[in-house]
């Protein structure tokens, strides 16, 4: 089995609960799962850290890009816990590095990457990436 990546590679982390409804046929969160384990715990820590105003902040973040690589099998009950960091972070986009661990355990049981794009909220163009959420996102960066 390939090893993912270790606790100590990531700058902080978020519980995940997993639902029965995330089980597949086989028992295991199936994979598109994860994708939204990414989204809700990239999305917590710039609502958290970098005030961001989902509703109504002029800028907003689109996902452009996005993968994940899967270790091990995780399901329902297990507790989970979600790692992030900032692999690069550019003027208007970031690319976020983040693992799924099960409670506890040191190796990832998956991980992978999600790319935002910062563009104003009404006109969908590329800007900058506001202030505030820049400062949050380089306490992050690796």
């Amino acid at each position: 089995m390939k090893h993912g990546p270790l606790r100590s590679e990531y700058r902080v982390f978020y519980p995940v609960a997993t639902r029965w409804m995330d089980n597949d046929i086989y028992g295991h969160v199936n994979n598109v799962v994860y994708y939204s384990y990414f989204d809700t715990v990239v999305n917590l820590y710039l609502i958290a850290e970098g005030g961001l105003d989902i509703s109504s902040a002029p800028v907003v973040g689109y996902v452009v890009d996005s993968g994940c690589s899967y270790l091990a099998p995780v399901g329902y009950p297990d507790q989970l816990e979600a790692g992030l960091r900032v692999d690069k972070l550019g003027n208007s986009s970031v690319r976020y590095g983040v693992a799924i661990y099960k409670q506890g355990d040191e190796a990832a049981s998956a991980y992978g990457h999600f790319v935002h794009v910062f563009v104003e909220r009404h006109s969908n163009q590329p800007v900058a990436v506001p202030p505030a959420l820049r400062s949050a996102l380089e306490l992050i960066l690796v």
